[in-house]
């Protein structure tokens, strides 16, 4: 195995408080990582450490085995590194072309950026569908979509996603997994955080439950979906450690 990703001895929070402590977490090079856990665990304190919103406050970070502590969210794009926010980051009065060709600023070749606007109107056929529309007028899954697409504009190697599935009807969040396995079928590795257990485990290669800013269970899909303790997760109450 391969790790793209891996977070070592990690202490990171908000206002002197920490989320995550001491924690220990990999992402091997060509997964779905799906990480799951209580309300409160760190699950979206891990992608921020990651994407250099959030500095930690200990340990080291290294991405292909080279140190990328401290890394601001600039830098992460350089490597290759993009993340999809939880909540909805689209320009509400720009056009869908127009947001989805944002994705792409840090990029100076013309001529790349329009070739990468043809791959991505290929996957995302509601890009060149809708382009001329606000992105406003969209639904919250149509929004989530877009959001893929713009950033598939950088390139990534490694993805972050952060609650995709959240607002979304059960017909909407079949679409929007699909399309995630698909970016991974497209060569991407993928680390994502979902509240919806069931849902983000059936598409991951490998899952980790996450509970006090710790790791308690990982493994394969399906290792972390047998675990009889599972079912504890779903009812909010902690993972036991034995």
């Amino acid at each position: 195995m391969t790790m793209i990703l891996s977070m070592r001895n990690v202490t990171a929070g908000y206002d002197g408080s920490d989320v995550l402590k001491s924690l220990d977490l990999d992402v091997e090079e060509g997964s779905i990582t799906c990480i799951v856990g209580p309300n409160g665990a760190g699950k979206s304190t891990v992608l921020k450490v990651i994407s250099g919103l959030l500095r930690a406050r200990r340990g080291e970070l290294r991405y292909r085995d080279r140190p990328m502590t401290g890394l601001n969210p600039r830098r992460a794009l350089a490597l290759g590194i993009v993340q999809v926010p939880q909540n909805h980051s689209l320009f509400p009065a720009m056009t869908v072309r127009e947001n989805v060709r944002l994705g792409a600023f840090t990029v100076s070749d013309p001529a790349i950026v329009d070739a990468r606007m043809r791959e991505v109107e290929a996957m995302f056929p509601i890009v060149r569908e809708r382009a001329s529309e606000r992105a406003g007028n969209l639904s919250g899954g149509q929004q989530r979509l877009v959001e893929f697409a713009r950033c598939l504009m950088l390139d990534p190697e490694l993805i972050l996603l952060d609650e995709p599935s959240m607002g979304l009807d059960p017909r909407t969040l079949k679409s929007v997994f699909e399309t995630v396995a698909r970016m991974h079928e497209g060569g991407r590795t993928i680390l994502l955080v979902e509240q919806n257990v069931r849902a983000g485990l059936g598409i991951a290669t490998h899952g980790i439950v996450l509970e006090s800013g710790r790791v308690r269970l990982e493994g394969s899909h399906d290792e972390v979906l047998g675990n009889p303790q599972i079912g504890r997760l779903y009812l909010g109450t902690t993972v036991s450690e034995a």
